[in-house]
């Protein structure tokens, strides 16, 4: 079954913990929390505190993804704040692997995640050092955007890699999309609209856990 991590930026800002809330009696495996400096992407989004106060109010994994030009600087904080799987992306100028080092062994699953136009060779030296990849199917920033058409064969190329971890996916992911992403190896949807959005959230989850 595919887990469905809807996104908090697709939430009310305004009334975040009652949307979280409803996020999980709906039935969500993770809540994904996306992290942004102004710098790596151009936006600026979520605090260590707001991780903090996700943490203290909900049951569900926290998956935070650190669109930050230096990660290193911030793991401690993220992971001390509540982090369950933190991932950081390849294209920093960074030890990746070590950072996924530090990741695992604070309990957390370490992730790393690929924009639409890096290559998979990127991270194939360092397979076994993450428990998650995150293939960004649109340029990470901002919500609502469309589907990237390169990123489906880059799922697949993962998953054909012999890769044993979890693949997730994350930008312009709805119901209608979801089955061929899952047919070439999608293991997690990031969801921000298509949940948040939904008439019957719950309804909407359950069917898609069906996929």
């Amino acid at each position: 079954m595919i887990k469905i991590a809807p996104s908090i930026l697709a939430a009310d800002p305004i009334n975040l913990e009652r949307d979280v809330h409803r996020a999980e009696e709906a039935g969500c495996d993770w809540l994904h929390i996306d992290v942004m400096d102004a710098h790596f992407v151009p936006n600026l989004a979520y605090s260590p505190e707001v991780v903090r106060r996700l943490k203290a109010v909900c049951r569900t994994p926290l998956d935070v993804h650190l669109m930050l030009d230096h990660p290193e600087q911030m793991l401690d904080t993220f992971l001390e704040a509540g982090a369950d799987v933190l991932t950081v992306h390849a294209e920093i100028d960074a030890n990746v692997p070590e950072i996924l080092k530090r990741i695992r062994h604070s309990g957390a699953l370490a992730g790393v995640a690929l924009k639409p136009g890096t290559p998979f060779e990127a991270i194939r030296d360092y397979l076994e050092k993450a428990d998650l990849i995150l293939a960004m199917t649109v340029e990470p920033g901002f919500g609502g955007q469309k589907l990237d058409g390169r990123v489906p064969e880059k799922i697949a190329q993962i998953q054909k890699s012999g890769y044993n971890g979890l693949i997730e996916a994350d930008g312009g992911i709805y119901e209608n999309n979801l089955p061929m992403l899952a047919e070439k190896g999608l293991t997690v949807a990031v969801m921000g609209t298509a949940i948040f959005g939904a008439t019957d959230m719950r309804e909407t989850i359950e069917r898609l856990h069906r996929i």
